[in-house]
């Protein structure tokens, strides 16, 4: 029988044996739910031979042909107390023993063996249970108490008789319905369309699970497509995955902010921050490695040749440089906003070489002509990093703090010197990385906000009430300054 779910017990088809082998023993376990009441003058006839009927003898017989029938089923509602139970729920249906005999359930329950093991026990009750039809075999069969399952078992009933799959099973929906049934009794064909079915169509969220709950009660051969459809093929299915996605979204696309917004949606929804962290990190460190490297070959070329190819080839490093580079401010932003960023604050933190080759870039004039978008971007990238660890979004260790403001502020000042004339949106960059720094230096010991603060100094302008974050930061430093030096007592309690 079935549970309220819709999924059938376990000992009913958990392996190819219980329906290769002879299925007396299955039937015989479940006379707790099953019930087979046989009259005293049953027909002589198919019920108890194994001789399958002639094509022309299935075709005259007729699903709940009272007239012709030697099987009456009872089907019931097997509610959990009698109380439970409703008597107008009963079907009787009229059936034949020769259809009823492609489902291996009931081609066991009609067998010689099994017959003749009940027929004692029962031959007390049968005289109460005979009427007009005494020549009738009386089944009785439990349903689960849930919606449409008497009407699932009716289908599946008629489905011996005509084999119209194709007009019963309309939906995935109906085919969970019958499977469950189809499992059941046994019902091998049943089964294998159902299962086909499944395979080809799509599913709701809701069925899934239904699919997944039937997954185990199917042979290993049958169930194989639906399992490949439902479970990875290995533990690193979903990094491979997200990391073919970004991949994809900064690279495969001509226009990829359509792309990018996307694949930023799929990173938020996902269930494993964990998982979005390890792909994130990996394709920053990729990212960050191909521009240190152009930057590299840029600042420092190592080929000797023609002009015109020296200058293709520098040009060719640059554009390298600045297309990875607004990748690089993208795998930012994502893991600031999923707050996965603390391995990239100490990568860039840790970045002397680096930004050496970009103060050196930035101070040539080739630049501006081919990539003069290439500074914000490199200092986008630091700001976004920077405002989260003075947020607090990202905890800093002290060290990684003092680099970030060491080796990124000279990049600041070389940028502020060099980029000319200053554009509205990058001098706002530029004021907003200012007060970032000024606010990390805040969080140091004083001897390092001291060395730090007086390299702040080209923040200041000709109007000193244009540039109150350094007045402020020179303020707060001094007001400490100004204390009584510790004294001795102050931790000896």
């Amino acid at each position: 029988m079935f549970p309220s779910a819709g999924v059938p017990k376990k000992r009913q088809r958990t392996t190819a044996a219980n329906r290769s082998s002879s299925t007396v023993g299955t039937i015989s376990s479940l006379s707790d739910v099953t019930l087979i009441e046989i009259s005293q003058n049953p027909r002589p006839s198919s019920p108890m031979t194994d001789d399958r009927p002639s094509p022309a003898a299935e075709d005259a017989l007729h699903y709940n042909d009272a007239s012709t029938a030697d099987v009456v089923l009872r089907l019931f509602i097997d509610a959990p107390s009698p109380l439970d139970s409703v008597s107008n729920s009963d079907h009787h249906v009229y059936l034949h023993s020769d259809v009823l005999r492609r489902s291996k359930y009931f081609s066991a329950l009609l067998s010689d063996r099994w017959i003749g093991h009940v027929a004692p026990e029962l031959s007390s009750s049968s005289s109460c249970n005979r009427d007009r039809d005494l020549d009738l075999f009386r089944l009785n069969l439990g349903v689960a108490p849930t919606g449409g399952s008497i009407q699932s078992h009716l289908t599946v009933l008629e489905l011996l008789y005509t084999n119209d799959f194709a007009a019963a099973v309309d939906c995935a929906s109906t085919a969970l319905d019958l499977l469950p049934v189809a499992l059941e009794l046994l019902f091998e064909d049943c089964v294998r369309w159902c299962v086909d079915f499944l395979e080809a169509v799509p599913w709701t969220e809701e069925e899934e699970k239904r699919v997944v709950r039937l997954i185990p009660f199917l042979r290993e051969e049958e169930s194989k497509e639906l399992v490949a459809r439902v479970w990875p093929s290995g533990e690193d299915s979903c990094e491979a995955m997200l990391q073919g996605l970004i991949s994809s979204a900064m690279n495969s696309y001509g226009n990829t902010a359509f792309v990018k917004a996307f694949v930023g949606k799929i990173l938020r929804d996902l269930s494993s921050r964990e998982t979005a962290k390890r792909v994130l990190e990996k394709a920053f460190a990729m990212s960050l490695k191909t521009v240190k490297e152009s930057l590299e070959d840029y600042s420092s070329p190592v080929f000797r040749g023609d002009h015109n190819e020296t200058e293709a080839i520098q040009r060719l490093n640059l554009h390298k440089a600045s297309t990875n580079g607004k990748h690089l401010l993208w795998l930012v932003e994502r893991m600031i906003e999923l707050r996965v960023a603390d391995v990239a604050v100490r990568e860039w933190s840790e970045q002397a070489g680096f930004t050496a080759d970009l103060q050196r870039a930035f101070r040539d004039d080739a630049w501006r002509n081919i990539v003069p978008g290439l500074p914000a971007v490199i200092l986008r990238c630091t700001c976004r990093l920077a405002n989260a660890v003075s947020a607090g979004t990202i905890l800093a260790s002290r060290q990684v703090r003092r680099k970030l403001v060491e080796d990124w502020l000279p990049v600041l000042v070389v940028c502020k010197d060099n980029v000319s004339p200053i554009s509205p949106s990058n001098k706002s960059l530029y004021l907003e990385l200012e007060e970032t720094f000024l606010r990390i230096i805040s969080t140091l010991p004083m001897s390092d906000a001291q060395e730090l603060l007086q390299q702040c100094l080209s923040f200041s302008t000709r109007n000193v009430e244009d540039c109150p974050h350094l007045v402020t930061a020179f303020n707060t430093w001094f007001r400490r300054a100004a204390r009584p030096l510790k004294p001795d007592s102050l931790f000896d309690q």
